[in-house]
């Protein structure tokens, strides 16, 4: 593979994933795709990735790399750090080969550009070469603005938002997002546990969907994600509460153990436990089951959930269990002698005060 510029071309990282697109900002010209698109990215004149999430961003580039390579085999690449740019560069890269063939110039740490790139890039984006894809990474800040506001003006750019998911629920759907492209059915449950086991890393989450689908048959279930990532999620809050919810004091004492010795502080796991005991009394109180997603505003799969854990609950031992969770809080943060034993306590009351 040829480079233009006599530049160093490099492989990019391999990459999976997916959630949740963007609307455009009020007065840009570009196309803005969010974590549900990363797959299929246009390879447009200039495509812009912003934000700080790399794994987002490397599906993206990798999605434009192959379309271009499906296009031109022999595709020249040209990758370079914006902060060690020389003036008139840029005009080298982008220059029409001989044959007008398409070419890709990559720029990495446009947040960090020097100014001779911001002033060639800006004038640059007035007019870009409809033969040469333009890829700008910018990972946050207020640093080289004017390229973000040329490049969002551009005729036919795409701004690909490479934004960390936060909440729970864009990582599962995430997560569901991948088994549906590799064409395997997963549960929500799975979904949810598998979410617990390795947190926001993105880049762990896809690698793990692959490997779920290759070590699988079938749909995947909260027990298959248990024998592959078992010891990370017993180390989860969560999955205390979910033993707790259930019944099984034993294998709750003895995951609240083991998410002590691993690190996981008492007042993470009180937290899993009073969420998990609040959804079972928000579901509990709709009246119009039909309605509990929207009335409440929460995943229908949440709300399916508890209404199976709300067989084996009456009100009175819900209510138990909510009081012993609301002292272990209180003792956990400060108001105990012993923050282990109050948690240790309250995950057995919550335990046995199912099915009163």
């Amino acid at each position: 593979m040829s480079c233009r510029g006599g530049t160093l071309c490099c492989v990019p990282r391999a990459s999976t994933s997916a959630p949740g697109a963007r609307p455009a900002a009020r007065g840009s010209t570009a196309r803005v795709l969010g974590a549900t698109e990363v797959h299929d990215v246009p390879p447009a004149p200039v495509v812009l990735l912003t934000g700080p999430e790399e794994h987002l961003a490397d599906t993206a580039l990798s999605s434009v790399l192959t379309r271009l390579r499906q296009e031109t085999p022999d595709l020249e690449r040209t990758d370079v750090a914006a902060a060690g740019y020389l003036a008139g560069q840029l005009a080298t890269w982008t220059s029409p080969s001989l044959f007008d063939e398409r070419a890709v110039v990559v720029v990495d740490g446009v947040e960090a550009a020097a100014e001779a790139f911001v002033t060639d890039v800006t004038a640059y984006l007035a007019a870009p070469s409809p033969s040469t894809v333009l890829v700008l990474r910018h990972r946050g800040g207020n640093r080289a603005k004017r390229v973000l506001d040329a490049a969002r003006a551009a005729a036919q750019a795409v701004e690909v938002a490479c934004q960390p998911l936060k909440r729970e629920q864009e990582k599962v759907e995430f997560v569901l997002a991948a088994m549906r492209r590799a064409r395997r059915r997963m549960d929500a449950d799975a979904a949810r546990a598998l979410v617990h086991a390795l947190g926001s890393d993105l880049g762990e989450l896809a690698a793990a969907c692959d490997q779920l689908c290759t070590d699988t048959d079938g749909t995947i279930t909260e027990e298959d994600v248990r024998r592959y990532h078992g010891g990370r999620v017993e180390a989860s809050g969560f999955d205390v509460a979910d033993a707790a919810v259930e019944g099984h004091a034993g294998k709750a004492l003895a995951l609240v153990r083991h998410a002590a010795a691993t690190g996981v502080a008492p007042v993470l796991v009180v937290a899993a436990l009073a969420s998990r005991l609040r959804t079972l009394a928000r579901v509990a109180a709709v009246r119009r089951p039909a309605d509990a997603a929207r009335e409440l505003g929460m995943a229908p799969w949440l709300v399916d959930r508890a209404r199976r854990d709300l067989r084996h609950w009456s009100p009175e031992g819900l209510g138990e269990a909510i009081l012993a969770v609301a002292e272990a809080d209180a003792a956990v943060k400060g108001g105990g002698p012993d923050a282990d034993y109050a948690l240790e306590r309250a995950v057995v009351a919550v335990a046995e005060a199912r099915s009163r």
